[in-house]
């Protein structure tokens, strides 16, 4: 499977997650969260406050003339949030277009306001190392181990790696 943002998002998150997803073993038609994100979706894109636009292998909530924002459901994992932004604006800069990325969040425990990313040399090197490593990671025969965590509870995988 080709990088995308949800691998990007879960191997920032969880290794693991990204794995199983990458393997397509998808667990996520079960998740009550995941269903929830998917209906916000559906509900700011009725409303026309959101467009999802795909290109090539990405999916994006929204461009405007300045940003790329990406809608989520809550601010649980900003910085695999923002990552996933991050690669989505390289995805638009490799074809000319040129953006800003700002991250909406519907639920907000952590982060107060609107968070907006760009990109520079730096991300852009680290985000090629983070495909590779999604690639090397994804031709892995098993699955990493569990990481223990209380955001597992959460997971659309926890029966498989717990139970």
């Amino acid at each position: 499977m080709r990088a995308n943002g949800t691998l990007i998002n879960y191997y920032f998150h969880c290794k693991r997650q990204c794995w199983l997803h990458g393997n397509r073993i998808n667990l996520e038609d079960n998740s009550e969260d995941v269903k929830i994100g998917k209906a916000i979706h559906e509900v700011k894109k009725e409303k026309n406050k959101m467009t999802e636009l795909s290109i090539d292998h990405i999916k994006i909530d929204k461009l405007s003339q300045d940003y790329l924002t990406e809608v989520k459901k809550s601010d649980a994992d900003v910085e695999a949030a923002k990552w996933q932004t991050l690669f989505y604006l390289k995805i638009l800069r490799d074809k000319g277009i040129e953006r800003k990325g700002k991250l909406e969040f519907v639920e907000k425990n952590k982060v107060k306001d609107t968070i907006y990313v760009e990109l520079n040399e730096k991300i852009l090197i680290e985000l090629e190392e983070v495909v590779k490593n999604i690639d090397v990671l994804l031709l892995e025969d098993q699955a990493p181990k569990t990481i223990d965590k209380p955001s597992c509870k959460k997971c659309a995988y926890f029966e498989y790696c717990y139970i």
